[in-house]
């Protein structure tokens, strides 16, 4: 009796689906703060890239917006074209036996949108130590404000 009381919690952890860890939210400021460069404008296209390494599936974005605001940073222009890259992964290894970890950004932005963008260059982005390559990285994991329709304000005060 008491062996099959001690199998039950293996059973159930060993039948609960796959779990993510995911990265809490930034607040307006510490995007601010974080980000290199914020800007606003609408999204003129999005690339996108899909590729599978061990047991995820990644899949890696370019937004190319039009900027109609610089509201921080430098060597950006009004009426300029940005290219913004972000990320996300889902588990295609096999079932429930994904490893605890984020998912990549969320809020993602479609063709057409106004948004404003908090962006990282030569600079911690969220995510990793520093994207050094010079190019224009999304801070993670909610780096993107829809203009149009603003999410609703975080219960928690962020």
């Amino acid at each position: 009796m008491n062996r099959r009381l001690l199998l039950l919690p293996i059973i159930a952890v060993a039948t609960l689906p796959p779990l993510l860890a995911e990265k809490v939210d930034m607040s307006p400021q510490a995007l601010r703060e974080t980000a290199t460069h914020v800007v606003c404008g609408e999204v003129a296209s999005i690339y996108r890239h899909v590729e599978t390494k061990g047991h995820w599936q990644y899949t890696k974005y370019i937004a190319e917006i039009r900027v109609t605001a610089v509201e921080k940073g430098t060597a950006i222009k009004h009426g300029a074209l940005v290219y913004a890259r972000y990320w996300t992964r889902k588990w295609v290894g096999k079932p429930n036996f994904s490893s605890f970890s984020t998912s990549g950004h969320r809020g993602l932005p479609k063709q057409g949108d106004s948004i404003r963008v908090f962006l990282a260059r030569y600079a911690y982005d969220g995510f990793t130590k520093g994207n050094m390559d010079g190019g224009f990285n999304v801070i993670g994991a909610n780096g993107f404000e829809d203009l149009v329709n603003p999410a609703p304000p975080n219960p928690l005060g962020f």
